[in-house]
């Protein structure tokens, strides 16, 4: 797929479950149990420091099934924004959906409504954005915005890459955050 690099911001939008931290099964309920995957926390410094601003786009139904609590969600993104800070970058929005599934909200992936408070965040179009994540809906809400779906094969990534539907085929596969943030500081 071609990609019109000049007319994209530089900006990146990143997943966080299963991206930037472990994802679990049971949902991330405390600081305590938010835990970088390898070399994350390094990408998204060097993409930082490269000059592309970072926002994070993560459904949180653990909030609206009562799992966890806005200051347990405000206590993990503290701790995410200040590993990044000490490795010397920054993450400039963390956008999340609150909603459980059956609420239909327009802003939990797929939904692209998060990515649309994003473009408007930074006033400017997610035209060919990357947008990185690890599950099905991560891709089709970039889609739904012209946005550029780039998987990795963390978290629910290999699962997702064994089902992706023809609409996907052939979207860009790294093996974890660190290979797709070296593979777009190469660009």
């Amino acid at each position: 797929m071609p990609h019109d690099h000049a007319a994209a911001a530089r900006l990146v939008v990143l997943d966080r479950d299963g991206v930037i931290n472990r994802d679990s099964s049971e949902f991330v309920k405390s600081a305590d149990e938010w835990l970088p995957l390898d070399g994350s926390i390094e990408a998204i410094a060097a993409l930082s420091k490269a000059g592309y601003k970072i926002a994070v786009a993560s459904n949180q139904s653990g909030i609206g099934r009562g799992l966890i609590d806005d200051a347990a969600l405000g206590a993990m993104h503290e701790k995410m924004c200040s590993l990044v800070a000490a490795a010397g970058g920054r993450i400039d929005h963390i956008a999340w959906c609150p909603h459980r599934p059956d609420e239909g909200c327009d802003c939990r992936k797929p939904a692209p409504g998060l990515l649309l408070q994003i473009a408007a965040r930074f006033a400017c179009p997610m035209t060919a954005v990357p947008v990185v994540g690890d599950s099905l809906r991560d891709l089709e809400a970039a889609l739904a915005v012209q946005a550029r779906p780039i998987l990795v094969r963390t978290g629910n990534g290999e699962k997702t890459l064994a089902a992706l539907p023809p609409n996907l085929a052939g979207i860009e596969v790294f093996n974890d955050l660190g290979s797709a943030a070296d593979a777009l500081l190469a660009e």
